[in-house]
């Protein structure tokens, strides 16, 4: 059946490019009768999305502005994104990979893509136990029934490059077992090959539809996430970093059934952090929750550059102990961090503190910094603050983010897509990863009912105000100068703090300053 499409594809000329294309790359590669199959599912699948949007929206001319018209293009791009579901699942590996990054990318691009792949974050294309337990014997040299006394054979968790078990070993340690899928690294190179050919390909065909960004970000990263002690290493790294967090915990390492395609960790118990129901059962403050992870998230990217990179909510589980006052934030998968610069960090803050003061020219200067357009930076400061544009010139700490402003959002963006996928494609790289950390946080705000609150708007303030200061007060060497920059963000960190008073007054919000957080009333030293 499939060869009868494709030949059917190529007669039409449709993928005739891919066609072409792929030949330069055979040389490199092993194909055989998998490898071909997962090509040929590609490519078919890329067809059949072409014709699905030719049929329904490229072969009349429509009103674009009408009712008939945004409901056609909906449902083209609901059965469109069924499509590239299907794909992901029956091609494994790198191309769940994909999907889990479009379906983490809320506000950039249709929302019928990222709802219908965001159930790749946890209903993955899971291996059988006999196929992990190959790769468990082939990397440590010992039978898994000599390592573990039990070893559930339900998965905890399928990802795309891994699945995660629940064992005990031999002493009564519960632990989490995280085993390599045993054809991910044979197949990634092709697979991202031939992604790359059929996006190519499509953005010839539809040219809003430009995600060589996409492909970039996932060939650059992969290899890194393919490393498990890697992915330990920055696990006891970004514990190291936030041990002043007493409500944040990571994961303990075992290191010594541990290798790069088998990680085995402490295991940990609680609900995922989006799950409504368990965290009213579990009395959790949705409210200081939300503050927490905007605390977090906001120190790596604006404090101290390293961000973890997969943030989906999966990824993030909580607990309450009876008898707790306060809860614990368990940080799991810890495969990919982005080491931000100096000079990223500043302008990504200036940017969003030229948001937050509503400065156009400020606005402009630092998004073209970052890569952005000149005539883009408006669209850009939308895509980092989930906000339309009105609302971010009314001023985002006066308007509070509402499900019709979502919505309205949502719907509205897609009709810019050429210009976003513009913005995503000449952004400095650095910001690709953070854009997914704003997703995640805005996500879970509304999942809890948290929106309205601007719990982590205020936390996120105070750090671009430090990161900016902070690199401004390293740039300089006059003393004077130094001593102004000081003196400057003790101010502004006292008028937020009056500002989080005053919320916390008319609207019953936490002030988001707590002993982990000193403001800094003269002499601040930055160095």
């Amino acid at each position: 059946m499939l060869r009868k499409y494709f030949s059917r594809a190529v007669k039409y000329g449709v993928v005739s490019g891919v066609a072409i294309g792929g030949t330069a790359y055979a040389a490199k590669y092993d194909y055989n009768a998998s490898t071909l199959v997962r090509i040929t599912r590609t490519a078919v699948t890329a067809i059949d999305i072409g014709r699905t949007y030719k049929t329904m929206l490229y072969s009349k001319d429509w009103d674009t502005n009408s009712s008939e018209y945004l409901e056609v293009k909906s449902e083209a791009h609901k059965i469109s994104a069924e499509k590239l579901l299907e794909l992901c699942k029956a091609n494994k590996g790198a191309y769940i990979k994909v999907g889990q990054h479009v379906g983490a990318l809320d506000y950039l691009l249709p929302n019928e893509y990222v709802t219908t792949m965001r159930v790749l974050h946890k209903d993955a294309p899971q291996n059988s136990v006999e196929e992990l337990y190959k790769v468990i014997k082939e990397d440590l040299n010992e039978d898994p029934n000599n390592l573990f006394s039990e070893f559930d054979t339900e998965p905890l968790g399928t990802a795309s490059l891994a699945q995660v078990h629940r064992a005990k070993l031999k002493d009564g340690t519960e632990v989490a077992v995280k085993v390599q899928h045993h054809f991910v690294r044979k197949n990634i190179q092709i697979d991202i090959t031939w992604m790359e050919l059929v996006l190519k390909a499509m953005a010839k065909i539809f040219p809003e539809f430009q995600m060589q960004w996409l492909i970039d970000e996932t060939r650059k990263n992969i290899m890194k996430e393919l490393d498990f002690l890697q992915e330990g290493r920055n696990a006891e790294k970004v514990a190291k970093m936030f041990t002043n967090y007493s409500w944040l915990r990571v994961p303990k390492i075992f290191w010594d059934y541990s290798t790069e395609r088998v990680l085995v960790m402490e295991y940990v118990h609680g609900g995922q952090v989006n799950d409504v129901k368990y965290i009213d059962k579990h009395k959790i403050d949705k409210a200081d929750l939300c503050r927490k992870l905007g605390d977090l998230y906001s120190h790596m990217i604006f404090i101290s550059g390293f961000v973890h990179s997969d943030p989906h909510p999966g990824n993030i589980l909580v607990r309450k102990d009876p008898g707790a006052k306060d809860v614990t934030v368990f940080l799991l998968d810890h495969g990919l961090y982005a080491t931000l610069t100096d000079k990223f960090r500043y302008h990504y803050s200036k940017l969003w503190l030229s948001i937050i003061y509503r400065d156009r020219e400020e606005m402009r200067v630092h998004s073209e910094a970052l890569g952005i357009r000149k005539e883009l930076y408006g669209l850009f400061a939308c895509m980092v603050t989930g906000r339309p544009w009105d609302s971010i010139m009314k001023g985002i700490g006066r308007t509070k983010p509402s499900s019709e402003e979502k919505t309205t959002f949502q719907t509205e963006l897609p009709n810019f897509l050429h210009y976003v996928t513009q913005c995503l494609e000449h952004v400095d790289r650095q910001a690709l990863l953070v854009l997914k950390t704003n997703d995640l946080i805005r996500s879970i705000e509304y999942a809890l009912h948290m929106q309205d609150r601007m719990c982590g708007f205020l936390v996120m303030s105070r750090c671009c105000m430090e990161s900016a200061y902070r690199q401004e007060y390293k740039d300089t060497s006059s003393l004077w100068k130094r001593q102004y920059i000081s003196l400057k963000f003790a101010w502004s960190v006292v008028i937020l703090y009056l500002y989080a008073a005053y919320l916390s007054i008319i609207d019953n919000v936490k002030i988001p300053f707590g002993k982990d957080v000193k403001i800094r009333l003269a002499n601040q030293n930055f160095s």
